[in-house]
């Protein structure tokens, strides 16, 4: 029995089946490729529209073009022409002021606008959206036509102003106020940051607001022991995105300019200038030079603000 038993051949083992994983492999490469197509449009985009034009302007910063001759490499003489150009430096300077006024009021208008929408009141969804609509049309063309005859002289401005003593004439021609004309108009588009805060609110427990209120504390101690550090994450992110937007003001300081950025450089903003240089003097190395040079101090800013953020940003996982 044991001979026979030997002589047999030996059974086959059954083969193991094929791994999950080798089954999904082509429906995985059929769902990838099926992905990468669709997104295919906004790679070519990001690619045409984005990263070549980014590329191509960091080569021109190094060079001496002019749009219509080849480009000359000069390696860093436009960066060295530009802390030289009194008027580039009276950009960065109109640009400060404009980002260092026209933010925390805009933040603090916001602010309490939704302070006072986040309480439950008749017609709330009117108010809000009426609050919003600003930022949907301020950046408009139009609008800077608008705000530049509202604040032009003998507009309705200049004689609200003549009805209390001061007689400064228009705005948009006076180099000491028609920076506060541009700060106006930013301030006047607060919705954006305004629907973000009251998002911020109503999260807030208002089992705090009670324990604080039975503790004795006024509106003022709530608002800054309470308020605050609840909302900063989202305090912080309105700091962050605003910032950024003013650092790229354009549109309204031309139009409201009329396209000179004056009078006497007064609306003379970081953009402008760039676009004069780039487009109306040709001078397109210089202004790409320009440019990273704003991304630059965009990015050093982000990161203080970012590097700030952990002595005043309050996160819930802190608290845990």
């Amino acid at each position: 029995m044991t001979l026979v038993k030997d002589s047999l051949p030996a059974a086959r083992e059954p083969r193991p089946a094929a791994s999950a994983r080798t089954r999904r492999r082509p429906g995985r490469r059929r769902e990838n490729l099926a992905g990468y197509l669709f997104m295919s449009p906004w790679i070519a985009g990001f690619l045409l529209l984005t990263a070549g034009p980014m590329v191509a302007s960091l080569y021109f910063a190094f060079t001496d073009y002019n749009l219509f001759n080849t480009p000359k490499w000069i390696g860093f003489d436009n960066f060295t022409k530009m802390f030289d150009d009194p008027r580039w430096q009276r950009s960065v300077e109109v640009t400060a002021k404009y980002v260092v006024i026209g933010t925390p009021l805009k933040l603090l208008l916001a602010l309490g606008v939704a302070m006072l929408l986040a309480q439950s009141r008749r017609g709330q969804a009117f108010y809000r959206a009426a609050f919003y609509a600003p930022s949907l049309i301020g950046a408009s063309v139009s609008v800077g036509f608008v705000w530049r005859s509202l604040f032009s002289d003998g507009a309705i401005v200049d004689r609200t102003q003549s009805l209390f003593g001061r007689h400064v004439g228009g705005w948009v021609g006076n180099a000491d106020w028609v920076l506060y004309c541009l700060v106006a108009l930013t301030v006047w588009q607060f919705g954006a940051p305004m629907v973000i805060f009251l998002a911020g609110l109503k999260q807030v427990p208002k089992e705090l607001y009670e324990a604080a209120e039975m503790d004795g504390a006024g509106p003022l101690r709530r608002f800054w022991n309470i308020t605050l550090p609840m909302i900063s994450p989202v305090l912080f992110f309105n700091v962050l995105l605003e910032t950024i937007h003013s650092f790229q003001i354009f549109g309204s300081a031309y139009v409201v300019s009329n396209g000179t950025c004056g009078p006497a450089d007064a609306t003379l903003v970081y953009t402008c200038y760039l676009y004069q240089q780039g487009f109306q003097n040709a001078r397109m190395g210089f202004a790409a030079a320009m440019a990273w040079m704003l991304l630059l101090a965009v990015a050093l800013v982000t990161a203080v603000l970012f590097w700030s953020q952990k002595k005043w940003v309050h996160y819930e996982e802190d608290a845990r």
